[in-house]
């Protein structure tokens, strides 16, 4: 009897703390954002990896199942997930976690936007009508997300309201230094012109002070032509630029091609948690980010 009660208890001991909160997170940088905060009160869903396009993703039935299942939806927002999170939603028939309730939760609303269009057309590509929702590439902006999302999980969590609280403000502390350290580390690359594929760096540029001079998509969403990019490379004759930037989950072929006719670096960057492999969470996110830029830069 007493060899069962034993084994029985290195069965319990053995399994994963049950999670108070069931977070379904729409991109990798808010399921780290919630482990942050949570702590092991916490389990995270990723619904889209960094290799994947967010705004392009397939309503599936695993998202479906994991949907139905959370007690907290944490998305973008301002329009990134449009083209699927809705039918997840409406087919995980949740009450919990559908638009308007306390288990859905939009980090976009807890910062400003930029380059809020003055009209929409969408004869004009992919326009995001609330402005562009890349927020996650100025750690400035994860601060304040932080806050409001840790407000949000105590709502729902109140037997754990206080430890939510007290893991944010040791996360603040922590980010905050590591920002300083960052904006130290950056300002050689304060002013540097660049090419973009996709504008999914405009955060990150706004944050450090980098000038973009050229895209690579004619409209957003819309990949180059072989005349646009000919036209890309003919204006850079004009403003040179010193690297071309995309995300490292789009094409590398179009920024490539330019960058050898420019004569200049073609550089993939993290977008999110995951992005490279040094990128593991959202301190290495942005540490590679910084390498990676410093690194071309100093390769002129």
């Amino acid at each position: 009897m007493l060899k069962k009660l034993f084994a029985f208890c290195l069965l319990l001991l053995a399994l994963p703390a049950q999670a108070a909160l069931e977070v379904f997170a729409c991109e990798p940088e808010w399921a780290a954002l919630a482990r942050e905060i949570g702590g092991d009160q916490v389990h995270a869903y990723e619904a889209t990896t960094a290799l994947q396009d967010p705004h392009r993703i397939q309503a599936r039935p695993s998202l479906i199942a994991r949907a139905r299942a959370a007690d907290l939806v944490v998305c973008t927002g301002a329009d990134l997930e449009v083209g699927w999170l809705p039918l997840v939603l409406r087919q995980a028939a949740n009450p919990k976690v559908q638009p308007g309730r306390r288990g859905y939760f939009e980090a976009a609303t807890a910062v400003r936007l930029l380059e809020v269009p003055l009209r929409v057309d969408r004869a004009e590509g992919d326009v995001h009508p609330a402005g562009n929702p890349h927020i996650q590439l100025d750690p400035r902006n994860l601060l304040r997300v932080a806050e409001a999302l840790a407000a949000r999980m105590g709502e729902l969590d109140p037997a754990n309201e206080a430890r939510y609280r007290a893991r944010l403000e040791d996360f603040r502390g922590r980010f905050q230094a590591a920002i300083a350290r960052w904006e130290k580390q950056a300002a050689p690359l304060r002013n540097m012109p660049v090419v973009v594929h996709h504008k999914v760096f405009e955060y990150l540029f706004h944050w450090l002070g980098l000038k973009e001079v050229a895209v690579l998509e004619p409209k957003p969403g819309i990949e180059p032509s072989a005349a646009h990019l000919a036209a890309v490379l003919e204006a850079l004759r004009r403003e040179p630029a010193r690297m071309v930037l995309r995300a490292s989950y789009q094409d590398e072929r179009a920024s490539v091609w330019l960058a050898e006719r420019a004569g200049i670096p073609a550089v993939a960057l993290p977008a999110t948690v995951g992005g490279t492999p040094q990128a593991r969470d959202l301190y290495t996110l942005f540490d590679d980010i910084l390498n990676r830029l410093l690194a071309a830069q100093a390769a002129r």
